[in-house]
């Protein structure tokens, strides 16, 4: 990757921000029954997208203000035509020194080698089971076996895996263990989350009431895998790692809804349709978007950016309780960006 001189953009409590997940679309050739409704969402009109090249000014933009690290999400990335091209085009931005993707593996095992040649160095795999019938039931596709092979094809590229899996009181955690036991002969990051309310709709359960929280899930690993012994975590991280005797690889827990780590939180999302979240729990705090096309300089974008980030939440229930009461009802992760 391009290196350029650092510099480092801090919002009003002291948090570096170096890490921008950009949803390219917010379409998915899944259908989640955590993540939206079984008609899908209503998806964007095209020319509503954020175009490739507005994402690329302002990847580049908020390279100069201090983001080192992009991270491509959906929707489904792959969903989107042409998305290699622009990742490469990326992956050339003077100061990104990271190009990362999640992904839910169905479309990608073709493009693996491509994402190599030009410097992808890890990938978050979203597979909440190994059972084909519960993967089926949970996403409403049979498509377990393409995802599979995405990972196998994402390992034997060097490339590092994260798998992200939603745990979910009675769908899938008899899963919890098959999973973790990837760990064993893999390489790879197992990471367990607390399910969040980013479902189309609203949410009953508070972060004390949801059946499987972080405390919990922990506590099943122990039980059944022996002692989890904890790696000393980095500024950033968001889930807890842990590694267990014998495994190649680690077992991680993302407290998502219980919402841990925020003191710490390096990230800035931008949606498909060019939405600022300064937090994942907020309603959006800037239209880029209007910017782009109203013709705004990039220094006029970027003292908006700047004051966007001057004003950021000191943590996911702060930015919750500032959403408007007709906005308590969830939008999808798929049109958030995952």
């Amino acid at each position: 990757m391009p290196t350029a001189v650092p510099s480092v953009l801090f919002d009003n409590h002291g948090r570096p921000l170096e890490y921008l997940r950009l949803a390219v679309t917010d379409r998915c050739n899944l259908r989640c029954f955590y993540c939206m409704p079984e008609e899908g969402i209503k998806y964007l009109p095209k020319q509503e997208l954020l175009t490739y090249e507005e994402m690329e000014r302002l990847v580049a933009l908020m390279a100069g203000l201090g983001v080192r690290k992009v991270r491509l999400t959906g929707g489904e990335p792959f969903v989107r035509r042409d998305l290699v091209p622009f990742m490469d085009r990326l992956s050339q931005i003077p100061g990104i020194e990271e190009l990362t993707m999640t992904t839910n593996g169905v479309l990608t095992a073709p493009h693996v080698p491509e994402m190599a040649r030009m410097g992808v160095k890890a990938v978050n795999l979203s597979l909440d089971t190994l059972d084909r019938a519960r993967f089926a039931s949970i996403t409403r596709r049979d498509e377990l076996p393409r995802v599979l092979d995405t990972l196998y094809a994402l390992l034997a590229a060097n490339i590092r895996v994260k798998i992200n899996a939603v745990v979910m009181d009675g769908q899938n955690t008899q899963d919890l263990l098959p999973l973790a036991e990837l760990t064993r002969d893999l390489p790879v990051d197992v990471r367990f989350i607390e399910e969040m309310p980013f479902n189309g709709g609203s949410h009953d359960a508070t972060p004390a009431t949801l059946p499987w929280n972080h405390n919990r899930i922990r506590e099943h690993l122990a039980l059944n895998l022996g002692e989890l012994t904890p790696v000393p975590a980095r500024s950033g991280d968001t889930a807890s790692h842990y590694t267990v005797a014998g495994h190649q690889g680690r077992l991680g827990i993302i407290a998502a809804y219980s919402r841990t780590f925020c003191g710490t939180c390096n990230r800035i999302r931008l949606t498909a349709e060019g939405g600022l979240k300064t937090c994942l729990y907020d309603q959006g705090v800037l239209d880029i978007r209007a910017l782009l096309r109203g013709g705004s300089s990039d220094e006029q974008i970027a003292d908006a950016l700047k004051s966007a980030f001057r004003n950021r939440a000191a943590n996911g229930f702060e930015a919750e309780s500032q959403r408007p009461l007709h906005q308590l009802s969830f939008e999808s992760m798929s049109t958030i960006g995952g």
